[in-house]
């Protein structure tokens, strides 16, 4: 049906909800958030952990949501509503639902990735990838967890060509249950690293979480694992117990199915050759940093196994970019030589930290600019943190990092690992760091800002170029001092 993700009849006998008063002909889409509802949309009333939907419900009405979906719990409670009711035993389980029905519906090529590092990336490195070869649907931003991918599936439109879905965790048996509602066709477990390890014995325990996305690969489907990568050997030997008996690798490798050749960093992004199936191709790639250079190898190869035209898919990375706190390049303008800012604040583990390092020594400053780190906290790494910490001074030598200003009491034990000839600062949080940070940067200079995502290097990096143009512009937060403790 034109303009229309689901009708009412559809959604309802999906979720077998009960109508209260009469539902849209047409449901535009799927939402769980007033913010953002748009106007005949079925808002679903979720409860989370810190919010409950039902609480928004006017403001989802206000916004133009055509339809409700609420919980019979709430029912009495809930007063007169201008829109039209779906009453349901448990909201997020009729979302299971619709979502079950969405993919039952599909004649789409999924993929599903997973991985420690690398899964947004990979995801929307492929979305755009395989947009030359048909209509793509990909889950938005990070919508990996027990929400985020019914409520991606459940927006799948009918027709679309592609689809590529995230799935992430923190503790074993979360991939399970989603994969097998999203039932892709090639599954993708970028790279084992120690991410979320203070949930987890070791790096093993978490390869065994990850290769659970095998179990919902549909017959006949592929998985793809990183050939570099310590576990790669053991998560093919997971998926051909799960029944998967075609099993390709990517990497730098000798024998790998999807094998980068060269990697060439030029300007903003970066010259690439690569084998993928036995096709050679070179290609350039709008992001830099050879950790990206790995991943095009994993969404090259899953173009190929979907059956998309992979020198297409080549050509359209030309011009991607990663996204936003994730290798972004922005220059902050001074009046002289800009300052140029690499935005890697969306979130940290120690593989991901000293990949973001590795390009901060691949970035030569303008004229007599320096290389500046602005480090945060790695969190969810249990009692292995200092340790992690302690082990980036190795790299940030090696990156040659002129100053590291350090964020967070679980990144602060780095502070006495670090040389006497790297600058460092080291504060307690963002808003104490930014003064001290605008003051010390000059023009030529490279900036590069990593941390996990609950640190909130964001909000001071979105503010940094007004500190830097207007030194008298108000900070983050009045009463911080700026004044942070050498290391």
């Amino acid at each position: 049906m034109s303009g229309a993700l689901w009708t009412g009849a559809d959604l309802v006998a999906a979720t077998g909800g009960r109508p209260v008063a009469d539902v849209p002909h047409k449901i535009s889409g799927i939402s769980i958030d007033s913010r953002t509802v748009q106007p005949g949309e079925a808002f679903f009333a979720i409860k989370g952990d810190r919010f409950d939907g039902h609480d928004f419900l006017t403001g989802a009405v206000a916004a133009g949501a055509g339809l409700l979906v609420v919980s019979k719990q709430k029912l009495p409670a809930l007063g007169k509503l201008s829109a039209p009711l779906l009453v349901v035993d448990d909201v997020l389980k009729a979302l299971e639902r619709l979502a079950a029905a969405a993919r039952k519906r599909s004649q789409a090529r999924i993929v599903a990735i997973t991985g420690s590092v690398g899964k947004t990336t990979s995801k929307e490195a492929l979305a755009r990838a395989l947009a030359p070869s048909g209509s793509v649907h990909a889950s938005a931003a990070s919508f990996n967890n027990h929400w985020g991918v019914p409520l991606s599936l459940a927006r799948l439109p009918a027709e679309t060509h592609y689809a590529v879905f995230e799935i992430g965790m923190n503790h074993p048996g979360e991939i399970r249950p989603l994969v097998k509602l999203v039932r892709p066709h090639a599954a993708i477990v970028t790279l084992i690293a120690p991410a979320h390890l203070g949930f987890f014995s070791g790096l093993a325990e978490i390869a065994q979480a990850k290769g659970e996305i095998f179990e919902g690969v549909e017959p006949g489907g592929t998985a793809i694992v990183n050939a570099d990568d310590p576990y790669g050997q053991a998560l093919g030997e997971m998926a051909r117990k799960a029944g998967v008996s075609r099993v390709l690798t990517f990497g730098e490798a000798a024998g790998a199915d999807f094998r980068l050749g060269a990697w060439r960093e030029e300007g903003e992004g970066a010259l690439l050759s690569a084998t993928i199936a036995g096709h050679s191709l070179e290609g350039r790639i709008g992001t830099r940093g050879r950790h990206i250079g790995q991943n095009v190898l994993a969404v090259l190869g899953a173009a190929s196994v979907l059956g998309a035209d992979v020198d297409a898919a080549a050509a359209a990375l030309a011009e991607w970019r990663a996204g936003k706190g994730r290798g972004e390049r922005r220059e902050i303008e001074t009046g002289e030589a800009p300052i140029l800012l690499l935005d890697e604040s969306y979130n940290a583990n120690p593989t991901s930290m000293r990949a973001a390092l590795a390009v901060l020594g691949d970035t030569p400053p303008a004229g007599d600019g320096r290389r500046v780190a602005l480090l945060g906290d790695m969190r969810e790494l249990g009692g292995h943190s200092r340790k992690y910490h302690v082990d980036l001074a190795g790299p940030i030598a090696q990156a040659q990092v002129d100053a590291v200003f350090l964020v967070g009491d679980e990144i602060r034990p780095l502070s006495g690992a670090l040389g006497p000839a790297i600058h460092c600062e080291w504060h307690r949080t963002v808003e104490e760091t930014q003064a001290g940070l605008a003051a010390y940067l000059k023009p030529g200079d490279v900036l590069m800002a990593k941390a996990s995502n609950a640190v909130g290097l964001s909000k001071l990096i979105e503010r940094l170029p007004i500190l830097i143009q207007r030194p008298d512009a108000p900070a983050l937060d009045a009463d911080a001092s700026g004044e942070g403790q050498p290391c």
